[in-house]
């Protein structure tokens, strides 16, 4: 699966995944792969995502929107900073 974490000034993050979890609106939600095709809104938040080396990372993102489509997912958010000692 592959994601893109995109800021309207930079790509933040282009690569292969086995997992992101999202602050939706409403409430937080996993992809993984194979998952049904979905646009939503994003709150600020915690972004988290495995990526394909089952290292974990956590991020704190500001309002988006999130579009999963055939293992591909493209996330446009207005801001990202990494929380810091989040790698595992």
């Amino acid at each position: 699966m592959h994601l893109e974490i995109l800021t309207p000034d930079k790509t933040v993050f282009s690569g292969k995944i086995k997992s992101v979890t999202l602050p939706g609106t409403k409430d937080p939600f996993t992809i993984l792969k194979k998952h049904a095709p979905i646009i939503s809104t994003l709150d600020k938040g915690e972004l988290g995502l495995e990526n394909d080396q089952g290292s974990y990372f956590l991020y704190l993102i500001g309002p988006g929107i999130v579009e999963a489509r055939d293992n591909k997912i493209v996330v446009l958010i207005e801001e990202i900073k990494p929380v810091e000692g989040s790698a595992k």
